[in-house]
């Protein structure tokens, strides 16, 4: 019974996510309301408010969950990589950039990033640093494997390199965020560009 009440509870918060995403897409976060949310969901707003107080708990959410399938996938390629410290990397920037964008829109990722910089010590603010330092940790350990396997330096520090492809890639997503006429590829040829420098450093 305990497991069948579990499934009803994923499921339900699946759905209420799900078409929050959807409707902040749509019409706008500012423009949704709770109940909007519970009638798109069919649900009704009472068992809404037993999962989220508020919008920014359901935003807060829905990054949380983008950003966990990001990493789930990003372990398999770190797991067995690309025996090419190119392919490697680009492939990982590539899986977190093309699935942050999945759920959230440029003007949804624009208030979360207010947020986490405006209020850093509110939920979001907290959380998005803490998710930013994981997707950080994730590029490193792919690193420190391609060392593993003998395809980067010996004496290249492993965790320095990572830092620095992230911040790379993540300063650019911001400006992908920030600049409405620019494309999803435009924004991956930059990363590319960029990281190359640093890939044909680090290559055995």
């Amino acid at each position: 019974m305990t497991g069948l009440r579990n499934r009803q509870k994923t499921e339900r918060i699946s759905r209420i996510l799900k078409t929050a995403s959807d409707l902040f897409r749509a019409h706008g976060y500012e423009a949704v309301k709770m109940e909007a949310i519970a009638d798109a969901a069919e649900l009704s707003i009472g068992t809404i408010y037993n999962y989220y107080q508020n919008k920014g708990d359901l935003l807060l959410a829905i990054v949380a969950m983008e950003v966990d399938m990001v990493l789930k996938q990003g372990a398999e390629l770190v797991e067995s990589p690309p025996l090419h410290v190119g392919d490697a990397i680009d492939t990982l920037n590539e899986i977190h950039i093309d699935n942050a964008l999945i759920f959230l829109n440029k003007e949804v990722w624009r208030l979360a990033l207010s947020i986490s910089i405006q209020q850093p010590l509110s939920p979001l603010g907290v959380t998005y640093v803490d998710l930013d330092n994981a997707l950080m940790a994730q590029i490193c350990a792919l690193i420190a494997k391609l060392q593993k396997l003998g395809l980067v330096h010996a004496h290249i520090d492993t965790v320095a390199v990572g830092e620095l492809i992230f911040n790379n890639a993540n300063n650019m997503f911001i400006n992908y965020v920030k600049i409405d006429t620019m494309k999803l590829l435009d924004l991956r040829n930059m990363i590319r560009r960029q990281s190359k420098l640093i890939i044909d450093a680090i290559s055995v």
